[in-house]
């Protein structure tokens, strides 16, 4: 850990972007060396941040295109459809009132299909998923700087075997914070997908939640409504 690694640059995180986010294997080596040991672990996480990011930043591309030409059909068939009907009212043009229906139609269309695919919404998921990747990433970046500075200037406190367990805190505390972003952003996504009109069919299959029942304690039976427990009788005293 005695010299911090390079970040990579964005366009190039050192792997294909185009595959599922699986990971990656995790880096064995001898630990007879710590420093290097460390410094690869280090590349070996920034790497795989840098790889998420850039999934969600090249996956976003092809849904903003999608949204826009969605959204610009909308508002295209809303303006033509209020505006042609009036057009034929006033005379300006004739026969043109059943296109002005049509163009709402087209419009509802357009809508309708950025609702049920989630196309906006899944641009605006991708991007705020980057985005706090990569803020994520330079936290790390300046928490691993604090670490290597303070190894230099020499440890005030703990020791070589402390200074080195607080560093792989460092990087897996990171990897659980990115695994937990991608993990909500799957989450919203199946809220979205359950709650569309799409997977109705899918919902009715789905697991429904068990209802809270209050069982009766063991060796009893329930009482009818409306009655009163009764107090066990003791038996009298026996004479002496």
């Amino acid at each position: 850990m005695s010299q911090q690694p390079e970040m990579q640059p964005p366009g190039t995180p050192g792997g294909d972007v185009r595959r599922d986010l699986t990971g990656t294997p995790f880096p064995l080596g001898d630990w007879g060396e710590p420093a290097e040991r460390l410094d690869e672990l280090y590349r070996w996480v920034e790497s795989n941040a840098l790889r998420t990011a850039e999934w969600y930043l090249s996956d976003r591309v092809w849904k903003r295109r999608c949204a826009r030409i969605l959204r610009i059909g909308t508002a295209a068939g809303v303006i033509a459809g209020a505006a042609l009907p009036l057009l034929d009212l006033t005379g300006v043009a004739k026969g043109v009132a059943g296109w002005g229906y049509l163009s709402l139609l087209l419009g509802a269309a357009c809508m309708a299909c950025d609702r049920y695919f989630g196309v906006t919404s899944g641009w605006i998921r991708n991007v705020a998923t980057a985005q706090a990747v990569q803020r994520r990433l330079q936290a790390l970046q300046f928490d691993w700087a604090s670490e290597s500075v303070r190894e230099v200037l020499g440890p005030t406190e703990g020791t070589a075997s402390e200074a080195a367990e607080r560093c792989l805190g460092v990087l897996r505390r990171f990897s659980e914070d990115v695994t937990e972003l991608v993990r909500a952003e799957t989450a919203d996504w199946m809220v979205e997908f359950r709650s569309g009109p799409a997977p109705l069919a899918l919902q009715s299959v789905g697991v429904v939640p068990s209802r809270a029942e209050s069982i009766p304690p063991a060796g009893r039976f329930p009482l009818p409504p409306g009655t009163r427990p009764n107090m066990p009788r003791q038996r009298p005293p026996e004479a002496r």
